[in-house]
C-alpha cells in the first residue's frame, strides 16, 4: 500500500489528462493562458492505464480521479474511463471538469463506467462568469451540469470559489440554484496556486466568511464530524430544506487555507507528464515516465512509487512563514 510515515495511507488517486484549458480563471493563470506542455511529454493512454492499474491492483488505491487542465479535452477519455472501470478490483470513478461540452459528452462518460462528476461553477451571472473566467461560456456550463445528472453521472458535485468584490454576494444564490436541482455544491478557499502567483491572504475568502453569508439566508447545522473520514469539505445540514429526492440537503466548505485536513489526507496525484505528487502544494515530485519509457517492470514502479509516498510532509505548510508557492500552477498539477 502506498502509505507515509505519519501513518496515512493513499487510496484516492488524482490523475491530470492533460495541462490544457478551455477557460482562463483569474485565480488560475493569465488571460493570454500558459506554455503547454509539448505531447511528447504527455502520459500516452497506454502508459496511463498501466500506472493506474498498477496503483489500483498493487498498490490499494480505490477511487480514481480524472482532472486536467480540462480532462475533457482529453482525446480517448472514454476509453482511459472504460479501462480504469475494467480493472479488478473496480475502484471508483471521478471526474472534475469545467463543464463545457460535459452535455455531449456525459451519456459516452457514463456508458464507459464514470460514477459521477465535480463541475466548476462560480456564479450564476453572464457578466461576473465573463470576468472570471475571460469566456463567454456560462451556459455552456450549466447545459453540462444538466447533461450529467440526465446522465446519471450523480450526486453532481459543484465546486464553487468566492472572490472578493467580484461573486462573494452571490454565496447564498449559487446554494439555493444547486439544492433546487439536486447538486451538492462546495465552496472552496481559493488557494496559491495560480499561474501569476498572485494569491494573497489578505484578500482571500475564508471559510469562516463564507459560512457567514450562507447564514444571511439560510440555517447550517454542522454535520457529525466522526462522518467526514478524509473528505476534504466540512459538511453542513440545512434546517428544514431537502433535495428534490427528499434527502436532506446538504453544503460543503473546504477550508484548505485556514482549516487545513492534512491529517486524514487520503490523496496522491500522477500528473499529465508521469509525475507522483504527494500534495497540491509539494516542491518535489518522484518520475514515474522515465522507469515507464526505459522498461522498467511493474515491480520497480512500485517501489518508486512507495518512496515517494513514503516521504509525504505532515501538511501543506501554507501557514509556515517559509512557504513556498509551487512552481508549477494548479492547472499543471491536476486538482
Amino acid at each position: 500500500m502506498l502509505a507515509d510515515s505519519y501513518g496515512r495511507r493513499a487510496t484516492d488517486l488524482r490523475v491530470s489528462l492533460t495541462d490544457r484549458c478551455n477557460l482562463r480563471c483569474t485565480y488560475c493563470m493569465p488571460p493570454e493562458g500558459l506554455e503547454w506542455l509539448p505531447k511528447p511529454e504527455l502520459l500516452t493512454d497506454e502508459e496511463l492505464l498501466r500506472l493506474i492499474g498498477v496503483g489500483v491492483t498493487r498498490l490499494g488505491i480505490t477511487e480514481v480521479r480524472f482532472t486536467g487542465g480540462e480532462p475533457l479535452l482529453r482525446r480517448g477519455l472514454p476509453g482511459l474511463i472504460a479501462g480504469t472501470t475494467a480493472l479488478e478490483p473496480r475502484p471508483h470513478t471521478a471526474l472534475t471538469t469545467n463543464g463545457i461540452g460535459l452535455a455531449r459528452m456525459a451519456p459516452a462518460l457514463a456508458e464507459a463506467g464514470l460514477d459521477r462528476v465535480n463541475v466548476s461553477l462560480d456564479t450564476l451571472r453572464h457578466d461576473v462568469f465573463e470576468k472570471l473566467a475571460r469566456r463567454r461560456r456560462l451556459d455552456d456550463v450549466l447545459e453540462g451540469l444538466e447533461g450529467a445528472a440526465r446522465a446519471g453521472l450523480t450526486p453532481v458535485k459543484v465546486n464553487a470559489v468566492l472572490m472578493r468584490d467580484t461573486n462573494e454576494h452571490e454565496a447564498a444564490d449559487l446554494l439555493r440554484y444547486c439544492v433546487e436541482r439536486g447538486y451538492e455544491l462546495r465552496f472552496i478557499e481559493q488557494m496559491p496556486l495560480d499561474a501569476q502567483h498572485g494569491w494573497r491572504r489578505d484578500t482571500m475568502i475564508t471559510a469562516d466568511e463564507i459560512l457567514a453569508l450562507l447564514e444571511t439566508e439560510f440555517e447550517l447545522d454542522p454535520a457529525d464530524a466522526d462522518t467526514r473520514g478524509s473528505a476534504p469539505a466540512e459538511l453542513f445540514h440545512l434546517r428544514g430544506t431537502r433535495f428534490p429526492n427528499g434527502e436532506q440537503a446538504t453544503v460543503g466548505v473546504i477550508g484548505s487555507v485556514t482549516r487545513p485536513f492534512c491529517g486524514a489526507c487520503d490523496r496522491v496525484r500522477l500528473t499529465a507528464d508521469g509525475q507522483v505528487r504527494n500534495c497540491l502544494f509539494a516542491r518535489e515530485e518522484s518520475d514515474l515516465r522515465t522507469l515507464l519509457r526505459e522498461g522498467a517492470d511493474d515491480d520497480a514502479l512500485v517501489a518508486q512509487w512507495e518512496a515517494a509516498v513514503a516521504s509525504k510532509l505532515p501538511g501543506h505548510g501554507i501557514n509556515d512563514p517559509s512557504f513556498l508557492q509551487p512552481a508549477r500552477p494548479m492547472s499543471a498539477i491536476g486538482g
